[in-house]
């Protein structure tokens, strides 16, 4: 088996794939590294009935643009794998799976990968892992009595699967937004720990948010347009791509029964301390909705664009009231369970030749890095809003592909 390459690809989910299919287009000699299956986080930390919550029209893969016939649907976890293998078959991408990639160092010749199917050399390395590898779950589930079952969001799989009894969801961004309301739809009693997730329309005169995000060129927003590094982490905004696509409204679902907290500060003896920031959390989720509303008013002014009159009135952000209760008794609320959907960590601890930020991010530069030969492909926020979706994960990795093709004819060029 071969183990030297121009170039060895780390990941074989969207962005490795596309990065890939710009190298095979190049005709360069590399491989792509799957520790497990191709599309491996779609399939095991996603649940049951998730769905992209961006347009079907703007799954664009290099080379595979979506084809269908419902481009204003939204794609479901099975769908997406099979895109991504479909993606693998079409192009006859050289992936192997199986292989997991346990450390990445630099010598002369470029790179040594150490691997469970051996060592690999290459003169380049993409890595394609994303951003998130690790869940991050506080320390403070370790004071949770031993009779709640507790879980992060990338282990719930449906509502089956988890006690009978009340459920307690920590985290109101995309993922818990999203179990919470299933849970609630399923008629279960639901505490939602709210963060400061903002919240979206799902359409706005006649087309879904995503399409006016686009036009108004929100997700060409470079990082370079952030107000610090900080904010390439902020809480995702929530909306759903179920049933075709629906709004998640939480004032809402707290009118039909779900119960809405304050932020998670802390456990003892069974109880949960909670801030009370839920009316705060609130009011700022639904200034970010009026305010995009607006700024979508205000495009379709400037453009000089006709659309279908509103479909709704704008809610009133600071006259959300909402009672702010101090903590929460498990063993009285009969909870039984608890999501923990509280988001993800970097681990680039395996790479032993990047520097990384304070937040644990590879320093580079629209996925070029300081050490040479060594590039990074889907992180979120790697240049643009897009980065990390397959929306626009495909411009990254072409760039990334294009330098790197320079350096390696530069290379092979010397004496």
């Amino acid at each position: 088996m071969d183990t030297h390459y121009d170039v060895v690809v780390i990941g074989g989910g969207q962005a490795g794939l596309a990065t890939s299919f710009h190298l095979t287009e190049a005709k360069c000699n590399h491989v792509v590294l799957e520790r497990n299956r191709v599309g491996e986080r779609w399939r095991t930390e996603r649940w049951d009935s998730f769905t992209l919550v961006t347009p079907n029209s703007w799954n664009r893969l290099p080379g595979f643009p979506y084809d269908g016939d419902d481009p204003e649907g939204f794609l479901s976890r099975e769908e997406v794998i099979a895109y991504l293998e479909e993606y693998v078959e079409r192009f006859d991408l050289p992936v192997r799976v199986g292989v997991e990639v346990t450390a990445v160092r630099s010598d002369s010749a470029g790179f040594i990968i150490e691997t469970t199917d051996g060592t690999y050399e290459a003169a380049n390395v993409v890595v394609a892992t994303g951003s998130f590898q690790e869940p991050r779950i506080p320390d403070i589930t370790d004071e949770v009595p031993t009779a709640v079952h507790q879980l992060h969001s990338s282990e719930y799989t449906n509502p089956d699967a988890l006690p009978e009894g009340p459920v307690l969801v920590v985290g109101s961004s995309q993922s818990g937004a999203q179990i919470a309301s299933e849970l609630h739809d399923c008629v279960r009693d639901v505490y939602l720990s709210v963060s400061s997730a903002p919240k979206l329309p799902r359409r706005y005169r006649g087309r879904d948010v995503g399409h006016w995000l686009e036009m108004m060129g929100g997700f060409q927003t470079t990082v370079d347009d952030l107000e610090s590094p900080a904010a390439r982490f902020a809480p995702s905004a929530y909306v759903s791509g179920k049933d075709g696509g629906r709004e998640i409204d939480l004032l809402e679902l707290a009118d039909d029964g779900m119960t809405l907290l304050g932020r998670v500060v802390g456990v003892e003896d069974g109880r949960i301390h909670l801030a009370d920031d839920v009316e705060e959390n609130l009011r700022n989720a639904y200034r970010f909705y009026v305010e995009l509303v607006e700024g979508i008013e205000q495009f379709l002014e400037t453009a000089d664009m006709d659309a279908p009159e509103p479909e709704f009135t704008l809610p009133a952000p600071d006259e959300i009231a909402v009672e702010s209760v101090p903590e929460l008794d498990l063993a009285a609320a009969n909870v039984r369970s608890i999501v923990w959907a509280t988001g993800y960590q970097a681990d680039f601890s395996w790479i032993e030749s990047v520097d990384r930020d304070e937040f644990g991010y590879p320093m580079h530069r629209r996925g070029v890095t300081d050490t040479p030969g060594l590039y990074f492909v889907g992180l979120h926020w790697l240049y643009t809003r897009g980065s990390g979706l397959l929306y626009g994960v495909g411009e990254d990795a072409r760039y990334v592909v294009e330098h790197l093709i320079e350096r390696l004819e530069s290379t092979k060029s010397r004496p």
